[in-house]
């Protein structure tokens, strides 16, 4: 049996742009650390569907078409939804 692992496409993208919006100006106030972060995108994560690949060519094809505006739009909101809850309920010191 091969040694391929799966991705899930969606999650790399959410980490991506997760990692993009706590490090930009609009998010300044929001805490960014490790532990936050992975609140994120968890939050993120859990109200989005899993795009589940086994190879590089499935991954490349699914990436491309997750990102076409619509769908980086929804992505997106569900993002900065997430950004906002976990400020809301951060239990600790920045």
């Amino acid at each position: 049996m091969s040694r391929q692992k799966l991705v899930n496409v969606m999650e790399e993208m959410v980490s991506g742009l997760v990692r993009y919006f706590l490090r930009s100006p609009d998010y300044q106030t929001f805490c960014n650390c490790d532990e936050c972060e992975l609140e994120v995108v968890a939050k993120a994560l859990n109200n989005l569907p899993p795009y589940y690949v086994a190879s590089k060519t499935d991954r490349e094809k699914i990436f491309n078409e997750l990102k076409v505006s619509k769908n980086i739009e929804t992505i997106n909101k569900e993002i900065i939804r997430a950004i906002y809850d976990v400020g809301k309920r951060r239990n600790h010191v920045v």
